[in-house]
């Protein structure tokens, strides 16, 4: 179920408009038309959106990594009055719906005067990295005994010091599921590009896909061959991150 709309892909960069849509269906393309990558790839300024969707990612990833981490701490290892409640408070913002907060978060990008700029989709980042992502922290940080906490306040340790000494060497698995999590929702985000630039200068690769498809015709040869480059690095980040990814879910802040 999962891996034929993949091989669907794969198989329809490699062919000509009229094979692709060939009744009954060939899996096989004959002949294989490699230069459909090449095409797909020059048709459009690709190596532009390739250096503006880097810019965005990493600088998301950095943000992300950075402030979900800080804050889960926060909420798991030190005690603070109303700690638990502002938590709660927070955690009923993933009930409210994205689409709702659109306007007011455009409006507001545009008072500022950073419409047609990349700050809309990295300076959010830095502002917690996101709730869900803080909560996987926090409960990842919660299975670490505070016994080494308090061994390190013995030896003159401040918070920062167990922060990075501590907790974050013990949760280099759960770190990689957020850095995950986060590469793979930046790479492939459309909607916040789509609102926020207006430049094709700065499009990004999930906007650059779009320009195959016109009002009444569609390159899809080049559409498919194009799409299959930009899915590939989302593969093998995966691929290389998986076992983290297996060993962040199960919570466990225990090493050997």
């Amino acid at each position: 179920m999962f891996i034929i709309p993949f091989l669907w892909l794969i198989r329809s960069s490699l062919m000509d408009l009229s094979q692709i849509f060939t009744m009954p269906p060939e899996w096989i393309p004959r002949p294989f038309h490699w230069d459909n990558f090449q095409r797909a790839l020059t048709f459009l300024p690709f190596d532009t959106f390739f250096r503006n969707t880097t810019i965005i990612v990493f600088s998301v990833l950095i943000g992300t990594v950075l402030t979900s981490s800080i804050a889960a701490f926060g909420f798991s290892r030190i005690e603070w009055r109303g700690r638990d409640t502002v938590f709660a408070i927070l955690m009923t913002s993933m009930m409210l719906p994205a689409a709702v907060t659109i306007i007011p978060s455009f409006l507001g990008w545009q008072k500022l005067g950073f419409y047609d700029s990349f700050y809309p989709l990295i300076v959010p980042a830095y502002f917690g990295g996101g709730i869900f992502n803080i909560f996987l922290l926090r409960q990842f940080y919660l299975t670490i005994p505070l016994d080494f906490d308090e061994a390190a306040y013995v030896d003159g340790a401040t918070y920062f010091q167990i922060y990075m000494r501590i907790i974050l060497p013990l949760s280099r698995s759960a770190i990689i599921v957020v850095a995950l999590f986060s590469f793979l929702a930046s790479w492939n985000d459309f909607m916040g590009p789509l609102i926020y630039l207006k430049s094709d200068n700065l499009f990004t690769l999930a906007l650059g896909l779009q320009m195959f498809q016109g009002t009444y015709t569609a390159q899809w040869d080049l559409l498919m061959a194009a799409s299959a480059a930009v899915v590939l690095p989302c593969v093998i980040v995966f691929l290389l991150g998986q076992r983290y990814f297996l060993e962040g879910i199960t919570l466990s802040g225990l090493k050997g």
